[in-house]
């Protein structure tokens, strides 16, 4: 059989192989159309279709090809337009620069996840990432004294009492320093160590801000500087933030304390726990899966946590665990 296929409307049928190469009206809308033989007409239409596939296969790679240099673009610039160079990092607001964190955006853009990033939870100008450097660097003498400010503050008291007589002269020498510098910082309205009696008094401040910090946040802040410090030893400026909120396509919400690209192009997600964490393990594998970040750079940061257990729970999960000591020395082998 002939096929007919008009040239006007598109219409198509068969016909008698008489009609070959001759011209013959459509009977939808009476356009003139030559008469194809069958076989010699698909024929055409599949090279024409096996063409068009190949070009279409050659685009999608030189788009990839695009996109690909377009993200190392992206980072170049970033690396470029943030000097480090004398960078006081305790005391500036270059990390909360928009053009910094924007390829933190663009990474959860293309897999289409919105992320959310407000820029004030990257400005060191203000005091909270001394404090929180003060708490993590003797976690095992000032961890207590937080806890003791978080339980007085989830009970809306203000006043801080601590009973100093059974810690060694040592931790007594921390503790008044540390406490004396929540004051100096304005973290606390008022500070007052009774020597002779080995108590310190302490009135809290009633600052949203600072109610959260003690709460956990200054975790956050910890785990920030000292990255940016294995960065600032690397003369490296990668994209990172802190406290991002990210919403899934299908409206799932979470927040994730700390988010970098390192200088593989690979994304790295810190948690940040004290306390009681084991409830929380399976929920950040499957926060990892949904992310599809590989185990090695899916961190859960434990404080107080021992590098024995450590190790053994991250054999034993599929996530990475560390403790406040060596969380940076798995980043500078692994990851930076």
């Amino acid at each position: 059989m002939a096929i007919f296929k008009c040239s006007g409307c598109g219409h198509i049928q068969e016909t008698s192989n008489d009609y070959i190469g001759r011209r013959a009206q459509c009977p939808k809308c009476q356009e003139q159309t030559i008469v194809q033989n069958t076989v010699n007409y698909i024929k055409k239409l599949t090279e024409k279709y096996l063409l068009q596939s190949k070009q279409l296969t050659e685009l999608k790679k030189e788009l990839q090809n695009i996109n690909g240099l377009q993200n190392q673009v992206d980072i170049l610039e970033v690396y470029d337009a943030l000097p480090i160079d004398n960078l006081d990092i305790h005391n500036t607001d270059l990390f909360s620069q928009k053009e910094h964190y924007a390829p933190i955006i663009k990474w959860f853009k293309n897999k289409n996840i919105t992320a959310e990033i407000d820029s004030g939870m990257m400005d060191t100008t203000g005091f909270f990432d001394e404090i929180a450097i003060g708490i993590g660097d003797d976690f095992n003498t000032i961890g207590p004294i937080i806890s003791q400010i978080k339980y007085i503050q989830s009970k809306k008291y203000d006043t801080v009492k601590l009973a100093l007589s059974k810690k060694s002269d040592k931790e007594i020498q921390a503790i008044v320093k540390f406490c004396n510098m929540l004051y100096t910082y304005s973290f606390v309205t008022r500070y007052h160590f009774q020597k002779k009696e080995k108590v310190i008094y302490m009135t809290l401040q009633e600052i949203p801000k600072i109610k959260s910090f003690f709460n956990g946040l200054w975790m956050e802040w910890f785990v920030l500087i000292k990255i940016l410090n294995l960065f600032l030893e690397k003369n490296i400026t990668p994209a990172i933030a802190r406290s991002v909120n990210i919403i899934f396509p299908n409206n799932d919400k979470n927040e994730l304390d700390i988010f970098f690209i390192n200088n593989h192009n690979d994304p790295v997600c810190i948690e940040c726990k004290t306390g009681e964490f084991r409830q929380d393990l399976n929920k950040y594998f499957s926060l990892r899966k949904k992310l599809d970040i590989k185990k090695e750079n899916f961190i859960l940061c434990i404080f107080g946590l021992s590098d024995e257990q450590a190790k053994g729970l991250t054999s034993m999960y599929e996530i990475t665990l560390v403790n406040e000591l060596s969380l940076i020395s798995y980043l500078k082998n692994q990851l930076v």
